[in-house]
């Protein structure tokens, strides 16, 4: 695998802005053709994607292993099954989708009938995180292909065993004069995103997020912005403790080590009821990762040693580094971090106002559970907000009153899972969804269109405008068929 990926390496072609045009200029013409129109060049696609999946399972577990160190079971599930499940999903339900609404129409326009219409957007843009980098490279792809548009596809060079499988796998399987990879680093991205295209889909962080859409309004094209944030986690007592502090760390660490969008960013519990919690975190902790969890096989290495760096700035804040209560041990060569809990950080902190991404895990205490919306609501929206709780009030008033990207009560992360239910953000956390079908109306316009025949012309809408026809009108528009029948006698209502 090593040789193919250097082999890949010397061949790639460095794309500056003239190559990117040429790109774009390419597919557009290939998408003019109507080619991507047809339910069976997308479903081969789809299908050739999950053929591809399926194929290669252990070269992705293994691409994931050389970036993330991820577990293979964290690869296989997390990533090859769910893309396999968009897959499915898609498949199943393409001509469905496809398939034009019809919609009622009103009096103003009867006689007539109306539809909407699922049509691509044309030449879209994806650029991936290195985090779930195969996931979160191909399910937009699902989307996009779904929805007949031509794809170029940007993996992040941070993951680059994953970028170069990606960059070979889809050579390789897909229709490469509609979908196509360009693998590289700031200058490759920043020449992509010099050009015009009809959507662009970005998963990361705001920062980037700001020049991706600072870069799209200069051609005003629509952006799916998938980002993050402080993620909180409310925990009131009463609960089934064991489960609830299973679920935090299945989350948090048992999801590539913290560096998930959707991971919990801190926790909020009573403070008579933190000790319990933390003695459950440290005892269920041990038991999933043993005594030394620098030498465990179940967790992900950091990324890099950029974020290393980084993170280990966040734990050794003077106001930070007396605070943790478990956890801390790191080992730099290895860019291991332990799972780390701290325990009544200060607000005013770096670690609780930035997005962690990785294994460190603050726990604010409260008097009352309730306070804990007045915390989440003082910052900005995040992309995902967790309760565990039995009380209902509380649940209902959390749904209410807390403005987040998704939520889930009693668990964390599963909801990506659910295709039934959109995954993005609000605000900060991002802006726009997917997954399931939301995946293809994000990637399709919804055209109206309204027909109608040369019957039961009104003269009412052309001139010369006269006080029966304005009654008329007034009828009409407001939906009032006694008040048209009126006005049409010209009769008074009064």
């Amino acid at each position: 695998m090593e040789s193919e990926m250097a082999a890949a390496e010397e061949s790639r072609v460095v794309v500056d802005a003239e190559v990117a045009a040429r790109l774009v200029k390419g597919l557009r013409e290939a998408f003019v053709a109507r080619k991507t129109r047809s339910y069976e060049w997308r479903v081969s696609q789809l299908k050739s994607i999950l053929k591809m999946a399926e194929d290669h399972e252990q070269d992705i577990a293994d691409a994931l292993r050389s970036d993330l160190a991820k577990p293979e079971l964290e690869s296989v599930v997390y990533e090859v099954a769910m893309l396999k499940s968009a897959c499915t999903m898609a498949i199943k339900k393409l001509k469905h989708w496809m398939t034009p609404e019809k919609v009622k129409t009103s009096i103003t326009a009867f006689p007539s009938s109306a539809e909407i219409v699922p049509e691509p957007l044309g030449v879209v843009l994806v650029i991936s995180p290195w985090n779930y980098p195969f996931l979160l490279s191909l399910e937009p792809v699902v989307g996009a292909i779904a929805a007949g548009n031509a794809v170029v596809l940007k993996p992040s060079e941070i993951s680059p065993a994953t970028s170069s499988l990606l960059g070979k796998l889809i050579t390789e399987y897909m229709d490469n004069s509609l979908v196509k990879v360009v693998e590289g680093a700031v200058a490759e991205t920043s020449a992509l995103l010099e050009q015009k295209w009809d959507k662009i889909c970005y998963t990361g962080n705001g920062r980037v997020g700001r020049i991706v859409m600072a870069a799209a309004a200069k051609h005003l094209t629509p952006v799916l912005l998938e980002l993050g944030g402080k993620s909180p986690v409310v925990v009131d007592s009463g609960i089934n403790l064991q489960v609830a502090t299973r679920r935090i760390i299945a989350g948090k660490w048992a999801c590539n080590n913290g560096q998930t969008c959707v991971a919990a960013d801190y926790i909020i519990t009573t403070k008579d009821y933190a000790p319990k919690l933390l003695d459950s975190l440290k005892h269920e902790l041990e038991k999933f990762y043993g005594k030394n969890p620098l030498e465990s096989k179940d967790l992900s290495r950091i990324v890099n040693s950029n974020h290393f760096a980084r993170l280990t700035k966040l734990l050794d804040e003077d106001k930070v580094s007396g605070k943790i209560v478990h956890g801390g041990e790191r080992d730099k060569s290895n860019l291991r971090i332990a799972p780390t809990i701290l325990l009544d950080v200060p607000r005013d902190s770096v670690i609780m106002n930035e997005e962690i991404f990785g294994p460190l895990l603050p726990i604010v205490t409260v008097e009352k559970v309730e306070d804990s919306v007045d915390i989440i609501n003082s910052g900005t929206k995040p992309l995902a907000a967790y309760l565990f709780t039995n009380n209902k009030k509380l649940k209902e008033h959390f749904v209410m009153a807390v403005s987040a990207g998704g939520m889930i009560v009693n668990d964390t992360i599963i909801h990506l899972a659910v295709d039934t239910l959109p995954f993005g953000g609000v605000q900060e956390s991002g802006m726009g969804s997917y997954h399931g079908k939301f995946s293809f109306d994000a990637f399709s316009h919804k055209k109206a269109v309204l027909y109608r025949g040369f019957a039961g012309d009104v003269p009412v809408r052309y001139p010369p405008y006269t006080k029966g026809k304005l009654r008329l009108v007034k009828a009409l528009i407001s939906g009032s068929i006694l008040g048209a029948i009126f006005a049409l006698f010209g009769w008074s209502k009064n």
